[in-house]
């Protein structure tokens, strides 16, 4: 149908949908001559009306709920963002290596870092110091006095004991740890002197062609405080003889008495090694 304009028109909106005017139909002024202009397309045809009327209700839509959804994006971007930037300020930065260490160690129920604790000092018992000499001793006789003292208290002798050994000690050697020179054997041991009674050796001149033990045995004074105090041991009644009498029941000396004229010695010197803590 040539002659029929508006069919021929429908798919073009004209003049007036082609402006370069982007303002909405809905948000421009109402002027007399937008009034004819309406006019004017309303006379051109209703489909024409339709269209165009369609089309600015759509543009008018659209502007709004664009300006509606910028609002609220607006509105909701500044919150989210506040919170985020606040709490990454008041967030503290990730605990460092020393932050751990510190927090492990104050915590009573967490193992200590191990690379962190200082190892406690270990405990160690203190050395009893020797005692000085008493009783007109030298060093080396103070020191094998201490020998007999610290081997008969391992042995659970009571002081008594320690006593009538120091002094028989006193007696038979001066409190020297003598070698033989019958026996040239006997030198090769530790010695601080050298006496010709037989094959007696030692602190307590033990004899070893009598039972009492080998030469090297003998010239250590452990060994030798413990024949002598086991010995002693043996006898029935020593603890209510006379210190001289029970020496002599143990050494047979030609010379029985000369063991008490040592006694108020041994006892002194018994009494500092045992304070001493020895």
């Amino acid at each position: 149908m040539p002659d029929d304009r508006t069919l021929d028109n429908q798919d073009t909106p004209g003049a007036l949908l082609d402006r370069s005017d982007d303002t909405p139909s809905c948000d421009r002024p109402t002027s007399p001559r937008s009034a004819g202009a309406n006019a004017r397309l309303l006379a051109a045809g209703p489909a024409r009306a339709r269209i165009a009327l369609a089309a600015g209700v759509l543009c008018c839509l659209g502007l709004t709920a664009a300006a509606q959804g910028a609002r609220e994006g607006s509105a909701d971007t500044v919150p989210a963002a506040a919170p985020s930037a606040l709490a990454e300020r008041a967030e503290p930065a990730p605990a460092s290596r020393e932050m751990q260490r510190v927090a492990a160690s104050a915590d009573p129920t967490r193992a200590p870092d191990p690379d962190t604790t200082t190892p406690a000092p270990k405990r160690t018992t203190p050395r009893a110091a020797d005692p000085a000499p008493v009783a007109g001793l030298d060093e080396a006789q103070m020191e094998n006095a201490e020998a007999i003292v610290r081997t008969g208290r391992k042995m659970g002798m009571p002081r008594r004991a320690l006593v009538i050994a120091v002094a028989t000690a006193m007696q038979e050697s001066n409190l020297y740890n003598v070698a033989s020179g019958v026996l040239p054997e006997s030198r090769d041991y530790p010695h601080q002197g050298i006496g010709w009674d037989h094959d007696s050796v030692g602190l307590f001149q033990q004899r070893s062609s009598s039972g009492w033990g080998e030469v090297g045995q003998l010239m250590d004074p452990e060994f030798a405080t413990r024949q002598f105090l086991s010995a002693l041991a043996q006898v029935p009644g020593w603890q209510r003889m006379r210190l001289t009498e029970a020496a002599q029941a143990v050494q047979i000396s030609a010379y029985p008495e000369h063991y008490a004229k040592h006694e108020w010695r041994a006892a002194k010197v018994v009494e500092a090694v045992v304070t001493a803590g020895q």
